[in-house]
């Protein structure tokens, strides 16, 4: 029961990237090659949605859901880790059409291709907790 309203929001998410086209492979296909704002936008209005979360976060010290203090800390800027973690994930996408998030969603509506790519990130990370040490960070 204490998890339950993490479990309705996670399906409520779920819902909102079946309803919004976010998984269909044509809808990436068409954003990648930019004969379609669609993705664009539902992209747009997430990091706007982030953004204003973060700036109201930071504005009024606004706490979790179980009471505690949100800290969040400014990182440095660090251009290779960006650079090579962009580059991996953007190869990952453009091969299998699925960032993260549409993996589970798939999975949730009964889509079996999605098995071996979830097994390929479950995969992704555990080389990268195995190869943090050596990465730049």
């Amino acid at each position: 029961m204490k998890y339950l309203k993490f479990m309705l929001i996670g399906l409520y998410f779920g819902a909102l990237i079946v309803k919004s086209e976010a998984l269909s492979w044509f809808r990436i296909q068409e954003m990648f090659r930019l004969q379609s704002f669609h993705m664009f936008g539902i992209f747009g209005s997430a990091v706007l949605v982030g953004g204003v979360t973060v700036m109201l976060t930071k504005r009024y010290h606004l706490p979790t859901i179980s009471g505690e203090t949100i800290l969040i800390e400014k990182k440095p800027l660090q251009p290779t880790a960006h650079i090579i973690g962009g580059v991996l994930f953007g190869f990952g996408w453009v091969l299998t059409g699925l960032c993260i998030a549409p993996i589970f969603a798939l999975l949730g509506v009964g889509a079996v291709a999605a098995i071996p790519i979830f097994f390929g990130a479950l995969l992704g990370v555990y080389l990268y907790g195995h190869l943090q040490h050596k990465l730049p960070h």
